[in-house]
């Protein structure tokens, strides 16, 4: 099965194409686009370990002249200091405007390459192909891109569109379970916010790897973010709802470290917000109890961590980039399928999760 969508923003297009096998040939596919322009992939140390040979005969398919850029992995390595790498690599090889920045990898890859693709030189052109499941449903697309500073996660970014995003659901197949779990969390996520259908399909899953069924629940959550990032390019209203859990999690994220993967630390910010907005009458009876089910059945945590100080906790909230002034925007889910916005005064966060 192939999907295709097309995103619609500031009067520009740009196609996300969803195919299994898709990456057998995606040197042909880029050397189509990008017919003698050069081809700069940056990528990260397992994926050229696993990949690295059949990479450079695409990449020599294109007919393009090419580079690959190697990372470090790691969510630690999401710093300035391999932006200064990229740079250097994208100067030596004598990157112009009109070539191509491929991102070939996860999150990270993803994020330093858009950042590099929408710095170096005021912007080139810039190509997505996650091989996550987390970057296939969510962080591949939408233009968010951004580096970690050690004041906190994703701090400095900027909004910078693919002009193409190839998803093959193939890679999931390689997935190890931590990795495929960090996705689902994403996935249940986007069901919760906006598509009770796709809760319960992913109940009636149970965690098994279907690749057919699992290429349908891409384009599901590609569908759903697709709809919001078009009313909401820049997150000022409706594309805030692609953060439920992460105003907790990422502050989880900045106080442990790499104790969690980050689709884990967004389960347990799902969670703890959820119980603690059905209490207080924001949430519907028994809401938190099926997110606790389902995120269970995709072996996913649910409870902050032991001896977790709260005042800390809520500190480290202070520091997310999504505040407004003086106020946070929770996204809180009335039931599920149906996600809203409650903004609350920086000073009644620290109640909130008591």
């Amino acid at each position: 099965m192939k999907y295709t969508l097309s995103i619609n923003i500031s009067n520009r297009k740009h196609p996300i194409i969803i195919e299994s096998g898709l990456f057998q040939t995606i040197g042909n596919r880029l050397g189509e686009h990008f017919a003698g322009k050069k081809i700069a992939l940056i990528t990260d140390e397992t994926i050229i370990n696993v990949y690295g040979n059949f990479i450079r005969k695409q990449l020599d398919a294109s007919q393009c002249q090419w580079d690959i850029i190697v990372l470090p992995e790691g969510d630690e390595n999401k710093s300035f200091e391999s932006l200064s790498i990229i740079y250097k690599r994208l100067v030596d090889f004598q990157l112009t405007r009109d070539d191509v920045i491929v991102a070939l990898g996860g999150g990270v890859t993803g994020d330093l390459s858009g950042f590099a693709a929408a710095t170096f030189l005021r912007g080139v052109n810039f190509v997505q192909i996650p091989t996550t499941l987390i970057g296939q449903v969510d962080s591949s697309f939408g233009g968010k891109n951004a580096v970690n500073i050690p004041e906190g996660k994703n701090l400095v970014g900027t909004f910078y569109q693919p002009s193409y995003v190839f998803i093959d659901p193939d890679f999931i197949k390689t997935l190890s379970d931590f990795h495929m779990a960090n996705g689902m969390a994403e996935i249940i996520k986007y069901a919760c916010i906006a598509d009770a259908d796709l809760f319960q399909d992913l109940i009636r899953m149970n965690n098994h790897r279907n690749a057919e069924l699992i290429e349908s629940v891409i384009y599901r959550c590609c569908l759903i973010k697709k709809q919001l990032i078009e009313q909401d390019e820049k997150e000022q209203g409706v594309r805030m709802l692609t953060n439920f859990g992460h105003t907790l999690g990422h502050a989880i994220e900045n106080l442990y470290g790499r104790a969690y993967g980050h689709g884990q630390a967004v389960a347990i910010g799902m969670q703890t917000i959820t119980e603690h907005s059905e209490r207080r009458g924001l949430s519907g009876i028994n809401t938190s109890a099926m997110l606790r089910e389902v995120l269970t059945v995709y072996g996913l945590p649910v409870e902050l961590p032991s001896g977790t100080d709260k005042d800390i906790l809520a500190e480290a909230v202070m520091k997310d980039k999504k505040r407004r002034g003086n106020k946070i925007n929770l996204v809180l889910i009335d039931k599920i399928g149906k996600g809203y916005l409650y903004p609350i005064e920086q000073t009644e966060f620290r109640s909130f999760i008591d």
